[in-house]
Parts: C-alpha cells; structure tokens; sequence
C-alpha cells in the first residue's frame, strides 16, 4: 500500500516541518489499515519455499530397496566409512574446488560442521598448536554486516568479537591484514564469499588472493570460508570467483583456511549433506578428531543425493536454475517495492544481489523501529542488530530481508508493510530531531 502524497517525491529530509508532519500522517493512517487486517507473514530467515522442496522430491524415492550398496559394494546400512562415500566425494569435488583428499563429508548442516571444526581447536588446538581454551584470550574477526549464527558460535567459546566493515568487493583487507600482523590472540575469521548473508556481496578475485595470501601472526589463524551460496545463482550469467584454497597454495600458505559448503537449500535443509574442505594437512588432523565423534554420517543420505543427480554436479546446476526460477521473481519483488516507494525519499539504501538468499537494507537510526512497527503489524522480521556481533548494530541501521519462504503474494503484502514502516519511521526521527 503506497502512501499517496503530492510530497513523496521530495528528500524526506528536504522537506519543511509542516509537509514533514504531513507526510507522517498520511503513513499512520496507512499504517492503521494495515493493523486492522491483522497479518500473520514471518520473514525472520532465509528458509526455502515449500514449491522449493517439492523440486527434490524425487530424492524420497529414487534410492530403491536394493540399491543400498556403494560402488565398492559397501553396505551403507551399517557403520563405516568416517568422512564420506569415495564417488560421493567425488561428485562434491566441484563445489568447492578441491580434490577429494581434501573434503570430508558430514550430516545435513555445514554450520555444525563450522562449530566442530571450532570446537576442536578449542579443545585440542590447530595442528599441534596450543588448545585455544587454554589461552588467556581468543579473537574472531566478523565482517559486518554478516551471518548470525556464524557470530553466535564464537560468542558461545567465549571469544572476543571484532568488527570488520565490508565493502562492496568484500571485507576491509587493509584492516584484517593489519589486524592479523600484530595480534597472534587473533585466531580467525568467518567469510561468506559468494553472495555474502546477508549483503549479497561477491568477494573480488584481488580480496580472495589477499586472503589466501594472509601473514597471520598466530600461526593457527583459519579462514571460516563458508561458501553456503555458491551456486545460488539469480542471474543466468553468474559470476566467477577465484578458489582461495588454490591461491593459498600458489604462495605456499594452503593451511589458512576451512572452506565449507552444503545441500541444506539445494535439496531438503532437513537431510542434506554438509561437506568441508581444506588442505589435505588440515583435513588429515581434523579426521583423528572426528573418529571420536561418530562412527559415520548417513550414507544412505549420501547415495540418495548420488542417484537423485545420478552423480553429474552439472545436473546439480540445472536443479539450481529451476530454484533461480522460483526465487528470482521474489527478488524482483523486493527490490521493485523499495525503489519505487523509498528511493525518491533518500531514507534508505539497499542491496540488489544477484545470488544468495537476502537483501540487506540500511535506513540510519531506524532499524529497531522498522522492525517493531512490522512485528506489531503482524509481519515478523530478522531482529535488528542480528547482522552484528552480539546483537549489537552501532549504527541501528540495518535489517535482514528474507524473501525466499513466503508466496509472492504474502510477500509483496509484507514489503508493502516493511516501506510503510520504513517511511514512518523516517518522519518520526526526523521531527523528534
């Protein structure tokens, strides 16, 4: 629902106190409508639609009741094979680059892969190296606005969080490097590289080969590189990105990072499968810890995702085109309904990406109330702040838009709620200032 007004077409901040006062009138009244039609949408996270997951229902069903045994004719009803099915690993070769040497397979979630591998360093330390619980102080580097969850894992250990702002090629390298250079109690970093959550941003191919080239003091400094979204394309010609872990290896520096990856919005978020990667250094350490914590993963899960994409990874691409083809137009609706009822009003600024799952929207001062008028209209967001360490956004201006899970319909009701809420919540700074 837009607000008619012979003012929207002015800056907001333009505007005199009479035309301002105005124009929040005429958002309270739009406002009003909205509350009276009593809305129940949630857009709290990024989660696939239900016509999303009925793409991969074939998986249900294409494992037959004999067809239980790997190539080598394992029995993948029993326990076994610690890091994954040979032709599955192989088959999962291209997602991240790597050889299958390199790559462990694990359950449906790479985040619990992302918290294990931290749990080990934590407990057992990095390559012989001194066990991080036992130092007197542990950093983690956040590019900002990011992942929450990624942020929540370190919060959990205890470690200190540092702020690294990102720029629209990827994080502040200058500052890392700098970072890095002096302070050995700086263990790490989380990086979403291809369509950053939730800036949608794509790290250049200079930031990648800056990191791969990294001269952390701390000699057990890893790079979380959580690549969730690399072939969650919006667009038909879809960037390409640079394998850090092959440029690490160019300058001898292949141990710098975890690179991690999953199914969990390709197929069923329920039962995918999780995958890690790093040089076979780190991914031999890693396995003697790992022999402690389970006997094996879901092996018939692993042969499920095998026979659904008969084993190309190209055929895993097509499947993502028919996501693209439900997403894209939800994108659309995002970005369409801000630039036409918030760019003329310069309140705001927003993301326009061309992969991932989310659009980051900044409006200065009004995140926290954006997201209360939306709640209390009954259309439920990602708390603000939640792009930031400790749930804390110094700026109070950004929000997470998750467009995936509702219809096109519910959604384009939600954004007509979100810019209302946005509008009013301009109109009520700028006349409280």
């Amino acid at each position: 629902m837009s607000v008619e007004s012979d003012v929207i077409v002015m800056k907001l901040s333009e505007m005199n106190r009479e035309k301002l006062q105005q124009f929040k009138t005429e958002c309270e009244t739009a406002y009003k409508a909205f509350l009276d039609e009593k809305l129940s949408l949630d857009m709290s996270r990024g989660k696939p639609a239900p016509k999303q997951l009925d793409l991969s229902m074939g998986m249900m069903d294409c494992l037959k009741a004999e067809d239980f045994r790997a190539e080598n004719g394992l029995d993948c009803r029993n326990y076994g094979v610690l890091d994954g099915l040979p032709e599955v690993k192989h088959f999962f070769e291209p997602m991240l680059g790597v050889s299958s040497d390199e790559l462990i397979v694990f359950g449906n979630s790479s985040l619990n892969a992302m918290y294990w591998a931290m749990s080990v360093a934590m407990t057992n330390g990095v390559l012989g190296g001194t066990p991080w619980r036992k130092l007197d102080k542990v950093k983690f580097l956040c590019p900002v606005p990011g992942y929450d969850r990624h942020f929540a894992v370190s919060e959990f250990f205890g470690m200190e969080l540092i702020n690294i702002p990102m720029n629209s090629d990827g994080p502040d390298m200058d500052l890392i490097e700098k970072l890095v250079a002096e302070d050995d109690s700086i263990k790490g970093i989380w990086c979403v590289p291809m369509y950053s959550n939730p800036g949608g941003v794509v790290y250049s191919d200079e930031v990648v080969k800056r990191f791969a080239a990294l001269k952390p003091k701390a000699s057990d400094f890893r790079i979380f590189w959580d690549n969730a979204y690399c072939v969650h394309h919006l667009t038909d010609n879809p960037p390409v990105q640079v394998n850090l872990l092959e440029e690490a290896k160019k300058v001898g520096n292949e141990n710098i990072c975890y690179m991690f990856a999953s199914t969990s919005k390709i197929t069923f978020p329920g039962c995918g499968v999780a995958i890690m990667a790093g040089s076979k250094e780190n991914i031999n350490d890693l396995k003697k810890s790992l022999a402690f914590a389970t006997i094996g993963y879901d092996k018939l899960n692993q042969l499920r995702h095998l026979r659904f994409f008969d084993g190309k990874f190209e055929n895993m691409l097509e499947h993502m085109k028919k996501h693209k083809d439900l997403i894209a137009p939800k994108f659309n609706i995002v970005i369409n309904t801000l630039r036409d009822e918030l760019s003329d009003l310069e309140i705001a600024d927003w993301s326009e990406p061309v992969g991932g799952y989310f659009v980051s929207f900044n409006q200065k001062g009004c995140a926290k109330r954006i997201v209360q008028l939306c709640k209390e209209a009954g259309v439920v967001l990602t708390g603000a702040g939640a792009s930031f360490p400790y749930g804390i956004d110094p700026e109070d201006e950004n929000i997470r838009i998750s467009p995936t899970f509702p219809t096109e319909e519910e959604l384009q009701k939600a954004m007509d709620v979100f810019v209302c809420s946005a509008k009013l919540a301009a109109a009520e700074k700028l006349l409280a200032e």
